[in-house]
């Protein structure tokens, strides 16, 4: 087996700062470095200054693939493995294969290339991370359906922030520089608003300070020769409620921040066990680790896991206003708040969003 190759992730806030540009920038250094490089991907939007930095660069062709009548093009996985390069440039880490293609997303070819000890340079903007979609979606008005696994973007050696102040990309939208007429007002009536660009460039400058630190800590515990100390465990309670997707996000994330162990944990009997199992392949695609209780008290049945397995912080969904103590039994958050005095308990308000 080839020793695994490297992924290097330049992350961005938006379309239009810059990061397809650095990518082949990039490409064109490690390519007169001497080393074997080929483009495996690139989406050009018809920028005159990003497509004349793939001159000399080796492009592979894409795969035709037909659906619904129509074909479309996708990156040729197949055969950038034939060919064997040490480096492929990927643009646009998040997106979607078209139905009919060996893999559904385009991170999870990347993955491949680099089992096969391909290095990897690819992009994404920071809304496609999974742990924060909620949040996107609350500063944005946009639901951003094409997202990736935290845990796919922790494989990187490297995250570097492609920047661009928001003020400096309206400019350029406004130029033209970024989309044709009609698309740009489309864009800045909609995503392209300065205080939403404002804040997805904070999240997006956070989170790549928040990976620098990950791997510093990483290379402290290999200097020392010893385990990382995991100072927390948390807890996800997860319910058939469509709240348990955001409460997910946000353990998850709160988990990563903490370089906590995670777990997501439900109760039988529930009253729609489908939606609750639904649920769990969701935190398991998050790789959390999912339990299945049972237990005719749900407060009762966390509580004592989490004493079990040294859990310090519970996360629950916030229950609906009606239930209150005067109308009826305590809600099983409340209950869990008064049975773990001795523990962290965090209880998640489900967010709402807004409808232009």
């Amino acid at each position: 087996m080839p020793d695994k190759g490297k992924l290097r992730i330049l992350l961005g806030y938006a379309a239009g700062v810059g990061k397809t540009y650095r990518m082949l920038e990039e490409a064109q250094q490690a390519k007169s470095a001497g080393r074997d490089l080929v483009v495996g991907y690139f989406e050009p939007h018809g920028r005159k200054d990003t497509i004349a930095m793939t001159e000399g660069l080796e492009i592979v062709p894409r795969r035709k693939i037909d659906y619904r009548g129509r074909e479309f093009e996708e990156m040729d996985t197949d055969a950038i493995l034939l060919r064997k390069p040490q480096v492929c440039a990927v643009d646009e880490f998040p997106h979607t294969n078209i139905p009919g293609s060996p893999r559904a997303k385009r991170w999870e070819d990347v993955m491949v290339l680099i089992d096969a000890g391909i290095d990897v340079l690819t992009t994404m903007n920071i809304q496609h991370l999974e742990s924060l979609n909620d949040q996107i979606r609350e500063i944005t008005g946009v639901a951003v359906r094409e997202t990736i696994p935290d845990w796919v973007v922790k494989q990187a050696e490297e995250v570097v922030l492609v920047d661009l102040p928001p003020r400096a990309l309206l400019n350029r939208l406004q130029r033209g520089v970024i989309y044709g007429t009609e698309k740009a007002q489309r864009a800045l009536d909609n995503f392209f608003k300065e205080p939403a660009l404002a804040a997805l460039r904070e999240m997006a400058l956070r989170q790549t300070a928040h990976e620098v630190e990950i791997r510093q800590g990483e290379e402290n515990v290999r200097s020392h020769h010893s385990e990382p100390e995991v100072r927390e465990r948390i807890l996800i309670h997860v319910t058939e409620s469509p709240a348990s997707a955001g409460l997910i996000r946000r353990g998850r994330r709160v988990a990563d921040y903490l370089k906590a162990d995670c777990f997501a944990v439900g109760v039988m009997p529930s009253p729609d066990p489908i939606a609750l199992e639904q649920h769990l392949e969701f935190a398991r695609k998050l790789h959390i680790e999912t339990r299945v209780l049972e237990g005719k008290n749900a407060a009762e049945t966390l509580v004592d896991f989490a004493r079990r397995n040294s859990v310090t912080q519970i996360f629950l969904s916030k229950p609906p206003k009606h239930q209150f103590p005067f109308l009826g039994p305590r809600s099983v958050a409340m209950e869990v708040v008064r049975l773990a005095k001795d523990r962290q308990v965090t209880v998640v308000a489900e967010r709402k969003f807004m409808v232009n």
